[in-house]
Formats: C-alpha cells, sequence, structure tokens
C-alpha cells in the first residue's frame, strides 16, 4: 500500500502546488478548496485522505489494464473471426481451460483489491480516542458545533446566507462580508461566519447527527464524509497533518438550500487553539487573522 499512497502523495502535492492559494487576510493559507480548471483530488491532509487517493489510483491502473485488455480482444476477434476470414465457423461450445480461467483471474483481481481497500475501510471506521472530541449537527440550513470536553458551542453559516444578512447570492455586501473575514469572491459558497478550529497533529473526533433531515458532513482534503441522521450519533475521525483553511459542503440533499451550507475547517497550531479556545470559551468563536497572528506571536515570545 506504501507504493500507492506515495502515488497519491505525488498527486495531491502537484495540486497543491497548483490550486494552494495563499490568504494572507486569513493568516492562514486556504489548502482544501476545489479549483476551477483542476481535476482529481485536493491535496490530502490525513493520513485516511492519502490512503484513500493512494487506493483510488491502484483502482485507476488497474481499471485501465482490464479495459485495455478486453477491448484489444473484441478487436482481434471481431477481425480474427469476422464472416470473411471464417468461412466455416467452429462447432464447439465449451473450453474448460478457458471457463476455469475466466472464473478465477476476476476472483484473485478481487481478492487483491481486497486485501488492500478493506485495511483502509477499518481504519476509517475503528474511531480511536480523540484528543478532542466535537458533536456537529446539521440543520436546514447550517451547522451547529459544540465542544464536548471544552463547553463550546456555536452555529456556522455560509457568509452571505439570510442569517448573516444576504440572500444566498454574491452581491456587494457579501463580497465586503467576505473581504472583511479575510476570503475572496473565490471562497463564496464556501466561507462560513465561524469556523471549527483544531489543533495540528491531535486526534479530532466528530459526533455527527442530523435535527431536521438527513445531511452530510464532508472535508474532502481531510478523507471524511459521514451521514447526519436524525436520531442517530455517527462518528468519524481525522488527525490534520497541515495548518490552513479547508472547505467542505453538505453532501446529502437536504432541501431547498441545500448548496447553502458549506463547511470551514481551520488547523492550526497548538499554541494559537488553547489560545483560540480560551477566547471562545469567553464568547468569541470568531478566529481572524489578526487572532492567529497575535497569537502566534505571543508564543513566538514566550519562547524567546
Amino acid at each position: 500500500m506504501r507504493l500507492w499512497t506515495s502515488l497519491g502523495g505525488i498527486a495531491a502535492s502537484t495540486a497543491a502546488a497548483l490550486a494552494g492559494t495563499a490568504a494572507s487576510a486569513q493568516g492562514l493559507e486556504i489548502v482544501g478548496r476545489p479549483v476551477d480548471g483542476l481535476m482529481g483530488f485536493q491535496p490530502a491532509a490525513t493520513e485516511l485522505a492519502r490512503d484513500l487517493q493512494g487506493l483510488d489510483h491502484m483502482l485507476l491502473i488497474i481499471i485501465t489494464v482490464i479495459s485495455i485488455f478486453v477491448t484489444a480482444l473484441l478487436l482481434w476477434v471481431a477481425y480474427r473471426y469476422s464472416a470473411s476470414r471464417n468461412k466455416t465457423p467452429a462447432t464447439f461450445t465449451h473450453n474448460s481451460p478457458l471457463e476455469v480461467a475466466w472464473t478465477v483471474v476476476p476472483i484473485v483481481i478481487l481478492v487483491f483489491i481486497g486485501a488492500f481497500s478493506l485495511p483502509v475501510l477499518f481504519k476509517q471506521q475503528e474511531i480511536p480516542v480523540g484528543d478532542i472530541t466535537i458533536k456537529v449537527t446539521g440543520y436546514q440550513w447550517y451547522w451547529g458545533y459544540e465542544y464536548v470536553d471544552a463547553g463550546v458551542s456555536f452555529d456556522s453559516y455560509m457568509l452571505g446566507a439570510p442569517a448573516t444578512g444576504g440572500d444566498n447570492r454574491l452581491t456587494p455586501e457579501v463580497s465586503k462580508q467576505l473581504a472583511e473575514a479575510g476570503y475572496t469572491d473565490d471562497e463564496f459558497l464556501l466561507a462560513t461566519d465561524t469556523a471549527v478550529v483544531v489543533p495540528i497533529g491531535k486526534t479530532v473526533v466528530m459526533q455527527v447527527t442530523g435535527a431536521d433531515v438527513i445531511h452530510s458532513w464532508t472535508i474532502p482534503a481531510f478523507g471524511v464524509k459521514q451521514d447526519a441522521v436524525p436520531g442517530r450519533l455517527a462518528q468519524l475521525w481525522f488527525k490534520a497533518e497541515r495548518e490552513g483553511v479547508y472547505f467542505g459542503q453538505c453532501s446529502e440533499l437536504c432541501g431547498l438550500a441545500h448548496a447553502y451550507m458549506p463547511i470551514t475547517v481551520k488547523v492550526v497550531s497548538e499554541e494559537v487553539y488553547a489560545k483560540w479556545l480560551e477566547a471562545a470559551k469567553a464568547g468569541d468563536v470568531v478566529l481572524s487573522a489578526a487572532d492567529v497572528e497575535a497569537y502566534s506571536t505571543v508564543q513566538v515570545a514566550a519562547n524567546n
């Protein structure tokens, strides 16, 4: 699996070089976001995402080889056994070695794929003990977050949503909101007024549920997606390996404004996270660029 994970890492690094956007106003690099004109995965920011991308690349190679082989075989048979070249067709109906081969070979291929895919699946589904536990609740059409062990909770709305004074359209007023929050117009439909803040290198467990209909909490760069089902509490986990801003969107059709409930996650240093959590407990849950700079400066000064 290491080879395929390495291939995934190389592809992700290439995508990062092309798509990475330095959001100086945010104080953090915008890493996980869709980019016009590009294909493939967002840069992998967790081990889970690297494993998934590596598995995808391995399967793509297998599928390509099978498709080329089958296409070539069809073309050869059509040519070799056409009526003009095969005036007297054979009358046999069975070929035991061939039948055994086309039964055994697919089984071997599936076992080979399963040997790599099942460990990835188990790694996703076996939830470790979290350093941080966050309960996320999907509403029509926004997200609610509760840091279970810290007593911090807040709602998160898309910038430009009715709750933030907009009407789900990019207007001059919404552009101003985006700029004030450290985003550009390119982040419209992705950026939210508040963000999930987590420290780099820590295991984060998300407890996911829905309050009304089924939603789905998704961050592509983390390789995580979990349906939020009313009355049920599901879990996912991740350990971010790169500081930055990551975007996701509700991935389950949940009604009229389904397209307008994005997700923003900010991965920061442990020092910045500790300062943000202290401020959040006092009621200030927004992590601005000024906060990131100030908290980082405080830590640098302390180290000196």
